[in-house]
């Protein structure tokens, strides 16, 4: 079985020198700019394919799509002044930070990367109870 993909190589080589040496290879589109290449180590094989395809055809990775989302519902943060649109918009983010990270494999809980999250945690931890003098001076 080996033998039959040598010979196919060497028939496929001898075919590319000719073709080179008769000049088909020149003025090809494209020639002289830099090759789009597109690290596709962390998708995995079965999906590559339909990966290039949705990338041809300019439709987002839902990963993609989301992190998107994410960076406009920041970026409006800034200028709402209505407390309660503001905080509806907050749990919107949250839950779309939470809706990232569980894609990637990521924990439910809380993520540092959501909105007021040191003060969710301030508010939710316990202040050490301070000791009451036992006048035992």
């Amino acid at each position: 079985m080996g033998n039959i993909f040598n010979i196919t190589e060497k028939i496929a080589e001898a075919k590319i020198k000719e073709a080179f040496e008769r000049g088909e290879f020149d003025n090809l589109p494209g020639q002289g700019q830099p090759l789009d290449l597109e690290d596709y180590s962390r998708i995995p094989e079965d999906l590559r394919m339909a990966y290039t395809v949705l990338k041809n055809a300019n439709v987002l990775p839902p990963e993609v799509q989301l992190k998107n989302e994410i960076v406009q519902i920041e970026d409006m943060l800034a200028s709402i002044k209505d407390e309660q649109e503001k905080y509806r918009q907050i749990k919107k983010l949250n839950f779309l930070v939470m809706k990232l990270n569980t894609m990637k494999g990521g924990s439910v809980v809380f993520e540092e990367h959501q909105h007021y999250y040191e003060k969710m945690v301030s508010r939710m931890t316990v202040p050490p109870k301070k000791e009451k003098d036992g006048g035992d001076g």
